[in-house]
């Protein structure tokens, strides 16, 4: 087992800890909201971003319990882009991480509400929810990154860019932009998040990991565009080009699938660069940018 599996294994068990205890039990009223919220957030994934929070927080020597909240509130609004994103109305997607998707067990109604729910549980976990040694400035400039990331600059911006560019042909620069505010920023937010819990962190540092993060984003959505032309529907967990179907703008339908494995390379390259300022702390940060860019889901 390497390092960095290791590290999954503990962060993950603990990011769900966290989403576990502030996610309200599915017996309380109303009974099938919390229980849409609950099989939406507990059905497994890979929590890429609250491990984000949680290697960069440690990379910086910040503990862990300081970086629970965070954690659990960037996965909040990971899982209630899903839910919407999933919807008739936008991807009209049938399966996500295997199973059937929110809206195809609650129906569409239920699935909007539970998105919208999930969303506002997010910041009130980030204002409540944050260790006694972050101080209100620290809480506040958290709530500030991670709004900024999820509205109409940040993500939903990219899932309407996404959206407008339906059987369009975009050029490079365009699903590069469009990837930066779909994909791209939460994952920074998440680095981010992780590295404001580290208190006085400097401008140097933050701009360093900003350039990794930017660079993993991009790794991490052009990695996705392969696997939807490359991956088993019973291992990606959602339907095998599914997005070449749509007409969807992808990395392999504008370079091929040799261009884009070769541009995701070169991200890939770019967040370890943006590391080296980090050193030796930053190691368990680059042998995930190296599992972004080699997973098969």
């Amino acid at each position: 087992m390497t390092d960095l599996q290791e590290a999954m294994r503990i962060f993950q068990a603990r990011s769900e800890a966290a989403l576990e205890s502030w996610l309200p039990a599915a017996d309380t009223p109303p009974r099938r909201l919390h229980e849409a919220m609950r099989y939406s957030v507990l059905g497994g994934g890979k929590r890429v971003r609250p491990l984000l929070v949680y290697l960069t927080g440690t990379a910086l020597g910040v503990a862990p319990e300081v970086l629970d909240a965070p954690a659990a509130a960037v996965e909040l609004i990971h899982a209630y882009s899903l839910v919407h994103d999933d919807l008739p109305a936008m991807d009209n997607d049938d399966l996500r991480r295997g199973r059937p998707t929110c809206h195809k067990v609650y129906g569409d109604a239920m699935a909007i509400l539970a998105g919208d729910a999930l969303q506002t549980l997010a910041f009130h976990v980030l204002a409540h929810g944050g260790h006694p040694s972050l101080n209100a400035a620290q809480r506040l400039t958290m709530l500030e990154t991670l709004a900024d990331a999820s509205g109409s600059l940040g993500m939903c911006g990219g899932q309407a860019l996404d959206l407008d560019a339906v059987g369009r042909q975009l050029n490079l620069n365009e699903l590069e932009n469009m990837h930066l505010h779909k994909t791209g920023a939460l994952i920074r937010a998440s680095v981010r998040l992780g590295a404001l819990c580290r208190a006085n962190i400097g401008m140097e540092q933050l701009k360093h990991l900003d350039g990794y993060a930017r660079a993993i984003g991009l790794a991490f959505q052009v990695q996705d565009d392969i696997l939807d032309v490359e991956g088993a529907t019973e291992t990606i967990g959602k339907p095998q080009g599914s997005d070449s179907a749509r007409n969807k703008p992808t990395y392999p339908n504008l370079l091929g699938l040799a261009g884009a494995k070769q541009t995701a390379g070169q991200f890939h390259q770019q967040a370890v660069q943006a590391l080296a300022a980090l050193g030796e702390n930053g190691g368990l940060l680059r042998e995930l940018a190296d599992y972004i860019v080699q997973r098969e889901k």
